[in-house]
């Protein structure tokens, strides 16, 4: 017989950084043991974010999935910017072609893309919602 899902929660941690505390709290599971497992997952990615569905049970244990690190956050670490534009006709820095595949690339698991060629043109949509020009690319 399967558990009874009790809570499915969406949050974000850094790499190797979750720390029992409210968002956690939020979820009903046994923290500590939440973050040691998640910070041994996520200890090669270290300095990302790392977004995190956590499925609670009535038991109080719990399943988690890793998800890809957010294309704003790789954008602004490719452009070498800290701060995304307010608007988009203000240019807040330039990446290339070939850091937009890269990107692309490692996004493909979460994209909603059949392709690598659909997965950079959604990328390059968010690069330009926030002011980042994508040098090359059409």
């Amino acid at each position: 017989m399967s558990k009874k899902v009790a809570k499915v929660c969406k949050l974000q941690f850094p790499a190797g950084g979750a720390k029992p505390g409210p968002a956690l709290a939020s979820a009903g599971i046994n923290m500590p043991q939440f973050c040691t497992a998640f910070n041994d997952a996520t200890k090669e990615r270290a300095g990302d974010l790392v977004p995190v569905i956590i499925t609670a049970y009535e038991d109080k244990s719990f399943d988690f999935v890793l998800k890809t690190t957010p294309a704003p956050v790789m954008i602004k670490k490719a452009a070498g910017i800290a701060k995304a534009s307010s608007h988009q006709k203000e240019i807040a820095g330039k990446i290339s072609v070939e850091q937009l595949r890269e990107i692309a690339e490692y996004k493909m698991p979460d994209l909603n893309a059949n392709d690598i060629e659909a997965a950079m043109r959604i990328i390059a949509g968010t690069a330009k919602n926030m002011g980042v020009e994508v040098e090359g690319f059409e």
